[in-house]
């Protein structure tokens, strides 16, 4: 299983500059990339709290300080913006990192970005659809024909630079609507399932229905990711005392604005035990957490949202290291040996 890392480049501290939290981005994703995780993948937000708007530029800036790890959006909202320069961007991604970007196409979890580019957020769902259809379109021709609603037509015009990778890989991020993850199961593409709150085992009917539409559609199994929220220190107390604050802030600030109650610490705690959503933990509770949801999913990639607000840098950069020294290499060995013995054992 591929582990990783994702961020929205989160700056809810305003004593922290946009730009010093820029340069911890990199330096986060220059160390996952030494401690050989395998992906870090960055988000779009178009509001004050959050530092990235263009993942790519973001991501391109990483790629040239970096050797083997993928770099994806997590995610673009590709419902608010071009496909074809979504496209462009990640294959000239792709060319700088030889080989290693991904695109991770998702409506969005705020709407910010829709009256800012010209959109209705009456065409939400319809946008998402056509949007995704003219993206494969331009991944898998060259040359593209292309008519919609949304957008005029292309006639014939090559799409260019092309990318390393043919085809350029691209996930769908969902939060666990039935049609979106049907959707991905029809297209037979690659799927990434945010659980970043109630009880991870509900998902699992999720992960069943994006396999059994790909098959029914004539698919090979598809891949799945599981993103969550979650942190990593020495212990599961000083895990939970720095990532509290944070988290509370984040999700208090969501709460005002879509009618959730504050959360308490108890709450909190509450989450971070084993049937809850977030992984915060010292490195054996999270170890023994991303092995519990690989039985409940048997997902190809967990990817770790490890700042849910601003946390000191200093802990990010340690937390980084658990997980990529500590915490990867024993799941990996895991999941490595219950493989083997399926084989031999069937």
């Amino acid at each position: 299983m591929e582990l990783g890392i994702y961020t929205f480049g989160e700056r809810t501290d305003p004593a922290l500059t946009v730009q010093q939290r820029m340069a911890n981005l990199i330096d986060e994703i220059v160390l996952a990339d030494s401690v050989g995780l395998d992906v870090f993948g960055v988000g779009e937000h178009h509001r004050p709290d959050f530092t990235v708007s263009s993942p790519a530029v973001v991501l391109a800036a990483a790629a040239s300080r970096t050797s083997r790890i993928r770099l994806t959006s997590a995610v673009s909202v590709l419902s608010s913006d071009d496909p074809v320069r979504v496209f462009q961007d990640f294959a000239t991604l792709d060319l700088l990192s030889g080989g290693r970007a991904e695109i991770m196409a998702g409506r969005g979890s705020f709407v910010e970005s829709f009256p800012l580019f010209g959109f209705s957020l009456d065409d939400y769902d319809e946008l998402f659809a056509e949007h995704l259809a003219l993206l494969l379109a331009v991944r898998d021709n060259e040359v593209v024909e292309w008519s919609g609603k949304h957008r005029p037509p292309i006639d014939g015009r090559g799409v260019y630079p092309r990318p390393v990778q043919s085809p350029l890989p691209v996930w769908v991020a969902v939060g666990g609507t039935p049609q979106s993850v049907a959707r991905a199961g029809a297209l037979g593409l690659p799927m990434a399932l945010a659980i970043i709150g109630g009880q991870p085992a509900r998902f699992a009917p999720f992960a069943e229905l994006h396999r059994r539409v790909a098959a029914e559609y004539g698919h090979e199994r598809p891949r799945l990711s599981i993103n969550s929220h979650g942190f990593i220190a020495d212990s599961a107390q000083e895990a939970l005392d720095i990532a509290f604050p944070a988290h509370k802030t984040v999700m208090d600030q969501l709460g005002r604005e879509r009618g959730w109650p504050p959360m308490t610490r108890a709450a909190f705690e509450a989450s971070a035990t084993l049937e809850g959503a977030n992984l915060i933990g010292s490195p054996d509770q999270v170890i023994e957490k991303i092995l519990h949801q690989h039985r409940l999913f048997q997902h190809d990639r967990f990817l770790l949202q490890l700042s849910v607000g601003t946390l000191p840098h200093d802990a990010m950069m340690h937390a980084i290291e658990l997980y990529g020294r500590v915490v990867a290499p024993a799941v990996r060995d895991a999941i490595g040996t219950v493989s083997a013995q399926t084989r031999v054992d069937p």
